[in-house]
Order: structure tokens, then C-alpha cells, then sequence
């Protein structure tokens, strides 16, 4: 569709064009020749993390480093007079992250110069695109755990036995190494149920679930356990209503992020901030449902530690993928799996001494999910 010049309002309805824009899931600014903005809509508070006040007024390379896309884009539209638009364009700032979007800009006739500009991310949609395509993947590792766990628990059952009653009758000396027969089997058996949690097919046993109630037993878990020594920040959003889910999968999941998050190295002062929130706007579509879903209630763990490596960001959630010396790569991909199971969605986005995984859920259940 072709993008057209905007026309400036007259001045009797400034204020209904203003109730329209903010009304929009997209940000949207309005700049000048020399950079500055001179508008800003709500989803553009939400886009750079600042409030309107601290954007019209400011320069935009403040926020937007003048080498990216944007500026050519914006210098274009200020040379030819037209209305540009380019997909799959990344802003990346210490302000607003790594953003990945389609800009769409256009010149606001009678104006002196001044150019609306659309930001519409797409970070989200390209992390799902990506989940998606693993899911082949995903299958064939749960194909492959409803065969270990047939194959290979009940001979680790008899292994185990065996060493047992071999304990019983070597000497106290030798009893060392019947040990570690137990041990190893018990660790190969915890392996092949982490897996089998892949094959298990089995419905949503959904309720209405207070996330906050789950984050706080998350918190307690952590705090007596592998979290000592960690400061937790919570940030909540009260108002957020119940989510329909399992609650005990849904602890699986944020106890994974949060157990990652605290041994994920870093210097100095280890931070985990867990954060709620309401947020308008962003919809996925899932298969086998003819509507687009809301995906409102996002849930955050943010962590202050060395960020995800480059070389397994694009398949962080795959099965068997871990830069953990002693780690299984299943546990964020099973997390994936429980969220997508939930109708939901996760992503991240991470820098050295800053990683945010994000949780987003829908508030209605999803007959494809029930």
C-alpha cells in the first residue's frame, strides 16, 4: 500500500487528529529538517522509554544514533518530497536497545518541512517467526524422549538396582564407586524426565492464575536457594488481572529464567529485576485461530550479567543449545514450549551487563491450546 503525504489539521480539529494518534499501537513522531520533534505520540513514550515532554523539543539523534537508516531515510524524504517506507531496519542505542522495524515516513504538506515518522517494531514477530520454524525441531526431540524414556529408563532402573546390591557386598573401600554408578544413573534419569516433558501432549489444565502469586513463590525459592546473594528488584503491576494457566508449569518457566538469570557470570553486584505489565497493542497469530490474539500481560526477569553469547542468540531456544559447561539446553527450550503451549510468546534481548527475557501472555484461553 502506498504511503501518502499527510495533511496538516486544521485548527479546529488539532485535537482529534491528537486523541487518533495516540489511539495508535505504532509510534509515531513528527520532525522537522533539522531533527527535532515537534510531536509524539503515547506508543512513541513506550518506544524510547522517555515521556512526551522529554522527546518534542529534543533532537532525535538524542535517541536514534545518526548512522542508522532512519536519517537517510528521513534526508530522502526531505529531498524528493515523497513518502518513503523499508522493512527490516535495526535501530540499536544504549537509549531504547536493539530495535528491529518498519519506517514508514512522509512529508506533512504546508509545513515547512515537517515529517511524520512511523516506527513500527517488529522484534517481537521476527523472535516468533523464529520459534516457529524450530518447532520441526522441537518435534523430533520429543519423538526422541518418548523413546528414551522407554528405551532407556528401565534399563537404568535395573543398572541402578544391581549397584545397590553390589554395595552391600564389596568392601568399604570399592563402596566409592558403586556410588557413582548411582549417582550418574540418577543424573541420566533426571536428563531423560526433562526431556520427556517435550513428549508430553497432553492439554492444559488451565485456572485462573495471580502471576504475581507465582513470581512470589519463584522469589522464595530463589532467595533460599541458588539466588543467595542475589538482589531482587520487583516491580508489579497491580492492576493486572488472572491469566488463565497452569500454575505449576507456569513457576517452571520463571524459575528457569530466574535460576539462568543468577548463574549467568557477571562483575560486581549481581541484579535480577522482575517487572509486570499491561501492554496495548501487541497481537500474534496462532495457528489454527482465524483472529490475531492479544498478547497484554508481559512479564520481564532482567538481569545485570555478561549477556547471551553471539553465537547461540539466534538459537537460544532450541533443545541442546547452552554455553553452560555443565548445562543440557533443554531448559529454555522447554520454557519456549510451555509459553507456546500457553498461547503465548517470549523473547529477549541482552548486552553485556544487561539481558531482559520477556513472557507474553494472553488473558483468554485459546481452544488451539485447551
Amino acid at each position: 500500500m502506498a504511503v501518502q503525504p499527510l495533511k496538516r489539521a486544521t485548527a479546529t480539529s488539532d485535537q482529534f487528529p491528537t486523541a487518533l494518534l495516540d489511539s495508535l499501537s505504532e509510534a509515531i513522531i513528527v520532525v522537522d529538517a533539522r531533527g527535532l520533534i515537534h510531536y509524539a505520540n503515547l506508543s512513541a513514550e513506550q518506544f524510547f522509554g522517555v515521556g512526551r515532554t522529554r522527546l518534542v523539543g529534543h533532537p532525535l539523534d538524542e535517541f536514534v544514533p545518526e548512522d542508522t537508516p532512519l536519517f537517510s531515510l528521513l534526508e530522502q524524504v526531505l529531498t524528493t518530497g515523497g513518502a518513503v517506507a523499508e522493512n527490516g531496519v535495526t535501530l540499536a542505542s544504549p537509549r531504547i536497545g536493539n530495535r528491529f522495524c518498519a519506517l514508514r515516513l512522509a512529508p506533512i504538506v504546508d509545513s515547512d518541512g515537517l515529517v511524520a515518522v512511523s516506527l513500527v517494531e517488529q522484534t517481537i514477530a521476527r523472535n516468533i517467526d523464529r520459534q516457529m520454524s524450530h518447532r520441526s525441531a522441537a518435534r523430533s526431540v520429543s519423538a526422541l524422549a518418548a523413546m528414551l524414556a522407554h528405551e532407556v529408563k528401565n534399563p537404568l532402573s535395573g543398572i541402578r538396582g544391581a549397584a545397590q546390591l553390589l554395595e552391600q557386598s564389596v568392601p568399604d573401600s570399592e563402596r566409592e564407586l558403586t556410588g557413582l554408578i548411582c549417582e550418574e544413573t540418577d543424573r541420566i534419569v533426571a536428563l531423560v524426565d526433562r526431556m520427556e516433558a517435550f513428549a508430553d501432549g497432553r492439554p492444559i489444565d488451565r485456572s485462573p492464575i495471580n502471576i504475581h502469586q507465582v513470581l512470589n513463590h519463584v522469589l522464595r525459592i530463589s532467595q533460599n536457594g541458588f539466588g543467595k546473594g542475589v538482589r531482587f528488584v520487583e516491580s508489579y503491576d497491580p492492576s493486572l488481572p488472572d491469566v488463565p494457566g497452569d500454575r505449576d508449569q507456569l513457576i517452571q518457566v520463571f524459575l528457569n529464567l530466574v535460576k539462568n538469570a543468577c548463574e549467568v557470570p557477571g562483575d560486581g553486584e549481581r541484579e535480577i529485576e522482575l517487572s509486570t505489565a499491561y501492554r496495548h497493542g501487541l497481537r500474534l497469530a496462532v495457528p489454527g485461530q482465524q483472529a490475531k490474539v492479544n498478547l497484554p500481560l508481559v512479564v520481564s526477569v532482567r538481569d545485570n550479567g555478561g549477556g547471551v553469547s553471539d553465537e547461540i542468540r539466534a538459537h537460544l531456544f532450541d533443545a541442546f543449545v547452552t554455553n553452560k559447561p555443565t548445562g543440557t539446553g533443554l531448559g529454555l527450550a522447554l520454557v519456549a514450549k510451555i509459553i507456546n503451549d500457553h498461547g503465548g510468546a517470549i523473547e529477549f534481548d541482552s548486552e553485556p551487563g544487561r539481558t531482559t527475557f520477556r513472557v507474553m501472555l494472553p488473558l483468554q484461553s485459546l481452544q488451539a491450546h485447551s
